[in-house]
């Protein structure tokens, strides 16, 4: 996505045929510019509950509560309390794993490596941010943040660079930092992304603890869906996707044993059924209006009427860091 792209709720006609008929109570956990929650309320949800943790995106929602009123309910929060945020269960839950287009808009957020900024990239504008993190992180720890989050493979040789930088001043706004990754990587050929696409992924995830919250988030919505309510999740990259495939597979009883010489201590019920077997990409028409959606994939599971619980998240394919903060 280009800091240019307008917003377009990506897979939203997937899932509204999947969800259809469409109504109860819906939680958009993550309600950016309400993409979704305008869909879901247009398409016949008596309730929407937008939950964001970035206070511009409620800012913004003026419009969106001039036009459905008190159908739209919107709370500051991570995704991983949307439970909390609903108070009874729910007909379906929607978490848009992308970067939201007003964070990429604004150069003072720091999220674009096409605007010059302040080397930011908090989401809830409080907490250490990507400065802190990029100046006082040990090289090794860098290294494998841009290896395991950004699947960066010139990581080691850019948190080098990022250390003999930071010696000699602070790497304080998103321009010297594109500068550095520039400097450590050959010139990018006609067609490939920008040189610190990766890197600058890398950074946000772990500012925000990305992964973390997504093993939590997906555990708040199956705490928050009633009986055959429906969890759609949409992902922008691999690493995101392995985390949803595997949970629904663990949650739907369909992963396998990790290791087949263990004892069989039997298998708990089926949380979620799947909807469907893999994941759902964008057609020809909304790759033509939306070329964001290119690299989305939709996950879609319906929830059983099994008691909630915590998963294995050494089973979900999280990556690892080697050191710790």
């Amino acid at each position: 996505m280009t800091a240019a792209s307008p917003h377009l709720p990506v897979l939203l006609t997937p899932i509204l045929h999947h969800a259809a008929p469409v109504g109860g109570t819906w939680i958009d956990g993550t309600f950016g510019a309400g993409g979704y929650a305008r869909g879901l309320l247009e398409a016949g949800a008596e309730t929407v509950i937008g939950v964001d943790r970035d206070p511009l995106a409620l800012e913004m929602a003026a419009p969106l509560i001039s036009a459905f009123g008190d159908r739209l309910r919107l709370v500051q929060d991570k995704f991983s309390n949307l439970d909390r945020a609903a108070g009874t269960p729910v007909q379906g839950v929607v978490l848009d794993l992308g970067v939201s287009s007003m964070q990429l808009d604004r150069p003072e957020r720091g999220f674009s490596f096409l605007r010059d900024g302040p080397l930011d990239m908090r989401m809830s504008q409080d907490g250490p941010s990507a400065a802190d993190l990029v100046n006082s992180a040990p090289e090794a720890l860098l290294a494998d943040i841009l290896y395991q989050y950004g699947e960066e493979r010139a990581s080691r040789r850019i948190a080098r660079r990022i250390v003999e930088r930071r010696s000699e001043a602070p790497i304080e706004t998103t321009g010297a930092l594109v500068r550095i990754v520039e400097s450590s990587l050959p010139r990018p050929k006609p067609g490939q992304s920008h040189p610190a696409t990766r890197s600058f992924q890398a950074l946000r995830i772990a500012v925000n603890d990305e992964f973390g919250e997504l093993a939590a988030g997906l555990e708040a919505a199956e705490r928050a869906l009633a009986p055959g309510g429906l969890l759609a999740v949409v992902s922008f990259h691999s690493s995101e996707d392995r985390v949803v495939k595997r949970y629904f597979q663990a949650r739907s009883g369909r992963a396998g044993r990790a290791n087949r010489f263990a004892p069989d201590m039997g298998a708990d019920a089926p949380r979620f059924e799947m909807v469907k077997n893999g994941a759902i990409g964008p057609d020809e028409a909304e790759l033509a209006a939306n070329p964001r959606a290119r690299s989305a994939k939709l996950r879609l599971a319906r929830r059983t009427d099994a008691p909630a619980g915590a998963v294995d998240r050494t089973t979900l394919g999280l990556p690892r860091l080697v050191l710790e903060g």
